[in-house]
């Protein structure tokens, strides 16, 4: 693939596992990859797959790195660490950036990159681990159109919708703002699920019938009718502390543009208490509680 011979992937979490066994399966080229977590290392197979032992070892045997890391902060300590890529780039001339991260960060770390020799991407994804497993992602891209062409064809292993947003960066500010405006909905759906209930009015009926009409969404598909409706918040999906983070970066993005996101904020207030609550690690639907309780009791 072009000058391509090695592809390295760090961060084999949630979404990472999904992402990480499609290129193997699907690139044709040698994946080597790289997690703090022995586990998550042997979850990986594939004849083309090897396990790289630290950060300059995966540094010196891939020529493009890919990162999906929780937030930020690692990725930071993987680029500017004492071991870092940027300080120790061995072949690596490509990353990207498929966690969901900083716009400022972003963009600081995409200059750094640059002064190193090597070209950085921002694709973070959208959809749920389900589709990381079966390789059908929305991948946003934010970088200069020749180095997201050239890896394109990477990244389709990983995703079926794949959209370059801008110059860097811009893949960030659309995946936080999509994540902003879910988080804003299912608020919304667990408002109209608590008032309906309170009527007399059956949250399934409830939410059937919405489907029919102009408030059918996706959201209202999955967290409402398959977690909100049913009470299941489990803990091995996205967190209230994930939900926390991401809304944090909307907030961000809107004082740098001196926008008045009133309606984020009060969903963000409404997380933070559902995490003070004890929370943090469910789903964060189960915001539902909070709403249904009309104080911000601790939990059981």
């Amino acid at each position: 693939m072009n000058s391509i011979a090695s592809i390295g992937f760090i961060g084999l979490g949630v979404m990472g596992t999904g992402m990480c066994a499609n290129l193997v399966a699907k690139s044709g080229l040698p994946v080597v990859g790289f997690d703090h977590d022995p586990a998550a290392i042997a979850r990986q197979g594939g004849a083309n797959f090897a396990a790289a032992g630290s950060l300059l070892d995966i540094a010196a045997r891939v020529d493009v790195l890919f990162l999906c890391l929780p937030s930020v902060k690692q990725v930071v300590e993987v680029l500017r660490g004492p071991e870092g890529i940027l300080a120790h780039r061995g072949r690596v001339r490509t990353i990207i950036d498929m966690s969901t991260s900083a716009v400022r960060e972003t963009r600081a770390l995409a200059a750094d990159a640059q002064a190193a020799g090597i070209t950085y991407l921002d694709a973070p994804v959208a959809r749920l681990r389900e589709a990381a497993r079966l390789g059908t992602l929305s991948i946003m891209v934010g970088g200069p159109v020749d180095a997201f062409e050239k890896v394109r064809p990477l990244l389709a292993c990983m995703g079926t919708d794949i959209t370059h947003c801008g110059a860097v960066g811009a893949g960030q500010v659309v995946k936080i703002l999509n994540n902003m405006t879910v988080f804003i909905t299912a608020h919304a759906l667990a408002e109209a699920l608590a008032i309906g209930r309170r009527a007399g009015v059956d949250g399934e009926l409830l939410f059937n019938t919405m489907a029919l009409g102009s408030s059918d969404s996706f959201v209202l598909r999955h967290q409402g009718m398959k977690h909100l409706v049913k009470d299941h918040f489990p803990q091995n999906a996205f967190p209230t502390d994930y939900a926390l983070k991401d809304i944090d970066l909307a907030l961000e993005l809107a004082r740098d543009g001196s926008i008045d996101a009133q309606l984020t904020a009060t969903t963000r207030a409404l997380l933070a208490r559902t995490r003070d609550a004890g929370y943090a690690r469910d789903y964060y639907p189960i915001m539902l509680r909070l709403i249904e309780a009309g104080t911000p009791t601790a939990r059981a």
